[in-house]
């Protein structure tokens, strides 16, 4: 895929020539094409010949995220001659099923649930990845990014964005005001919690309310130490329920959670007490850093976008973030995060060649330029990610020695990843017993 920056150049100066003559119509799928044998669809040639065909995309990505997802894949719709019809639902999980029984099922979906990508794919509806398409996706990402989308020995997606979601959100300038540093094991960010509750600090911010979904939060909690705490290959064992949710090893992992959440000396800084955890949204939550109320909020990178405008997020800035230390040496400093896949429910060449250049690193590069994103294609150009917890996250997960496990939650059954797993944390958030709740959270288990 040639990606010269003369041919980059010449595209982004000519892309506003483009919006004005469609009238921004690249977000309503009936953009202007650009001559293809022109210089700026240089490097759309492989795909080039599908004047005239539509495809449609389904996904949850919407409104200003959406746009900017639109605007990196304009260029090689206005060069391919291809109309990319896009509709984001803030209800994509239940209506793309609904398409799907309906015999409407859309071209192309972006899966954010990788156990939802495989139901589609047991019941024959999605489609395996065409051989062009598993070649670019093999030459981009790691074994692990590359597993989610796997069914049976078939790789049925494309990872595209990404997410971190082991970040400890922080204020550089706090913890330098008070001879802090970044803890680098799970010790001494306990030592560094206590010190900072003998400074009358409390350490922590912390909040689960995020509407029907309230509880979320604190499944990351439990899903990072389940991580680091028993090791790659005991969490895999607990999201496919080859060991019941109400191990001993799950027990262990939400007590050293519970040695942070529900410790009145820890939380809930700028909030309340522990119980105030339970009210305080998610996007609320850790904005007391910036008061120097609370020092520390675990949170997916995502979080850039909540911090108020003028915030200067960066090393040396108002805000920025670590990776949660490793707690057991024998497993590193695995990583969770979230993303998500392209799958495909049609077989045209035009929706081949869509599915195959969002698999390039020139998507991923393009999309990355539009801001607030990224993702563990091993050849994204780092440089055009603005953000500096966005080039963070990427390095954490192009590094060939990291481990990566996407949310656990998103790959168990919904009734427990999205049901019984965050109602029984909210519930022991506000005191329920650990036995009690992961007794709960098992009990609701589905049985086939």
């Amino acid at each position: 895929m040639p990606t010269s920056p003369r041919s980059r150049i010449t595209v982004a100066a000519s892309l506003p020539l483009i919006l004005l003559a469609g009238g921004c119509s690249y977000l309503s799928g009936d953009s202007q094409a650009a001559d293809p044998e022109s210089a700026d669809c240089e490097d759309f040639q492989e795909w080039q010949g599908h004047e005239g065909t539509s495809v449609e995309v389904y996904a949850s990505i919407r409104d200003e995220e959406g746009e900017r997802m639109q605007r990196a894949w304009a260029d090689f719709a206005s060069c391919t001659g291809i109309d990319i019809q896009y509709e984001g639902s803030g209800e994509f999980e239940a209506q793309v099923q609904v398409k799907v029984d309906g015999g409407n099922a859309p071209d192309l979906a972006f899966f954010p649930q990788p156990g939802l990508l495989e139901r589609f794919a047991e019941s024959g509806d999605a489609l395996p990845a065409p051989e062009g398409v598993q070649e670019k996706a093999e030459a981009g990402w790691s074994e692990d990014w590359l597993n989610y989308a796997t069914v049976g020995d078939e790789l049925y997606g494309t990872p595209l964005g990404a997410n971190v979601k082991s970040f400890v959100w922080y204020s550089p300038g706090f913890f330098s005001d008070n001879g802090y540093e970044v803890p680098q094991t799970w010790d001494e960010l306990i030592e560094l919690s206590d010190a900072m509750a003998d400074d009358g600090v409390k350490p922590w911010c912390a909040g689960i309310e995020s509407g029907d979904a309230t509880g979320w939060p604190a499944t990351d909690w439990v899903e990072n130490v389940m991580l680091r705490q028993n090791g790659p290959e005991v969490y895999d064992q607990w999201v496919e329920h080859e060991i019941p949710f109400d191990d001993d090893q799950v027990a262990d992992a939400m007590e050293r959670v519970d040695g942070i959440l529900r410790n009145p000396d820890y939380v809930n800084g700028g909030h309340g007490e522990v119980q105030s955890i339970v009210t305080t949204s998610f996007q609320d939550a850790g904005l007391p850093i910036l008061d120097d109320e609370c020092g520390m909020y675990l949170m997916g990178s995502f979080y850039a976008a909540q911090w108020p405008e003028g915030t200067t997020v960066a090393e040396d800035g108002d805000a920025f973030a670590f990776n949660l230390p490793p707690i057991n040496p024998d497993f590193g400093t695995p990583v969770m995060g979230g993303g998500e896949f392209v799958g495909a429910f049609a077989d045209r060449p035009e929706v081949v060649a869509v599915q195959e250049y969002l698999a390039t690193a020139d998507y991923a590069d393009r999309r990355a330029a539009e801001g607030a994103w990224f993702s563990a294609h091993q050849d994204l150009d780092l440089d055009t990610l603005e953000s500096p917890t966005d080039r963070l996250g990427a390095e954490i997960l192009r590094d060939s020695e990291t481990v990566f496990r996407f949310d656990g939650s998103d790959n168990m059954p919904a009734a427990v990843g999205a049901g019984t797993f965050w109602r029984g944390m909210t519930n022991w958030i506000n005191g329920d017993e650990t036995a009690e709740t992961l007794s709960y959270i098992e009990d609701s288990w589905p049985s086939s």
